[in-house]
């Protein structure tokens, strides 16, 4: 199969031939239709996540058919549709046995602990308990979309945050993550305020329903903290709510200071470094300080009501469709500032390059 593969971390990745995946016999083989580029990519790109071990594929949105079964596998057929969340839990553990698969404590994760979806064919293990049923109305690439950046920020939204009609909520980034946020807090009757630096996302934010948009110039402390005061100042003494969808110490601080007394603060946006932060707030404020990764397959069966009566709609969100050859420039532009929306990678179109002519290693 074709896959892109990286071999040295912040350099650019090469479009290659290695060996299709075999499923594990708890798991199966998806036939990529769709997978998303996201943050989490470029992080693991640039050599911030300590479970990658290189050479590698990334990849971890996904959305396809099934095209091999393990072993042990007996839910599932070869031409199934499906949409994989990218927490793949095992199941079995207390986490997974309490309900919440996204917090499970042997997860594995394509694209970080394995080669990911930025290929033609990903295996996926645990099956039983990792794949969502597609209704064929839901087309792959919006499918996608939930894996990651719209199932946590709705998970992050309505269960994390537990935000109720009438309040304030300001997400900071209005990347994928971040849009996904403001449309979903849109739709729980909030009122929302969209912090970013382009003016496209901007845009974009306001498109899906925030009422206001404050554009942040750089991440820097003095900056950001003006753009705090001009949130309370906006929301009569700050905001009951704020989202961290992009992962910056001068953004928690912002947020931090955006609340009013008794917030909440829900971080997404990963933070590779240590961050050094002026926490006195938390216990002033008595402000809450939460926790937002994923959503557990479970959990799907609701949000996909919700896109099928249109309350949500993530392909809107969907702002550009790219070849695999085109993945390696996508993640460059990432370390600037990226694309409004989200880009989605379809292993079907054809490729503007040609494949290297070299054997990979296994996939």
């Amino acid at each position: 199969m074709r896959a892109v593969l990286i071999s040295a971390f912040a350099q650019p990745p090469s479009l290659v031939t290695v060996a299709d995946p075999a499923p594990r016999p708890d798991g199966v083989v998806v036939k990529v239709e769709a997978t998303g580029l996201c943050r989490s990519d470029w992080h693991g790109w640039q050599g911030h996540d300590p479970d990658i071990e290189l050479p590698h594929v990334p990849g971890h949105e996904l959305a396809g058919t099934i095209a091999e079964v393990g072993s042990q596998v007996t839910s599932w057929r070869p031409g199934d549709r499906v949409a994989v969340p990218f927490i793949c839990a095992c199941g079995t553990c207390p986490q997974c046995r309490s309900g919440n698969q996204q917090v499970c404590t042997r997860q594995l994760q394509p694209g970080f602990n394995y080669w990911g979806s930025f290929a033609e064919y990903v295996a996926i293990p645990y099956a039983e308990v990792n794949l969502v049923p597609l209704p064929e109305q839901v087309d792959f690439q919006t499918a996608a979309a939930l894996g990651c950046r719209f199932a946590t920020s709705y998970r992050a939204v309505t269960s994390v945050a537990a935000v109720r009609p009438g309040e304030w909520v300001v997400v900071f980034g209005c990347g994928g993550v971040g849009l996904s946020a403001v449309m979903i807090a849109v739709a729980a009757g909030a009122r929302v305020i969209a912090v970013d630096r382009q003016p496209a996302a901007l845009d974009l934010a306001v498109r899906y329903g925030a009422e206001h948009r404050l554009p942040a110039t750089a991440e820097g402390a003095d900056q950001i903290a003006e753009v705090a005061g001009q949130i309370v100042e906006l929301t009569g003494g700050g905001a009951e709510v704020t989202i961290d969808a992009i992962g910056a110490e001068s953004v928690v601080q912002a947020c931090l200071s955006s609340l009013k007394p008794r917030g909440r603060h829900v971080q997404i946006g990963l933070l590779p470094e240590p961050i050094r932060l002026d926490l006195s707030l938390l216990a002033f404020r008595e402000l809450s300080w939460l926790g937002s990764h994923g959503m557990a397959a479970h959990e799907f069966p609701r949000l996909l009501e919700l896109l099928g009566s249109g309350t949500l709609r993530p392909d809107q969100l969907i702002t550009g469709t790219i070849p695999l050859a085109a993945v390696g420039r996508a993640l460059a532009e990432m370390t600037d500032s990226g694309t409004a929306g989200i880009t989605m990678i379809d292993p079907n179109l054809p490729d503007a390059s040609g494949l290297a002519d070299e054997h990979a290693g296994p996939a």
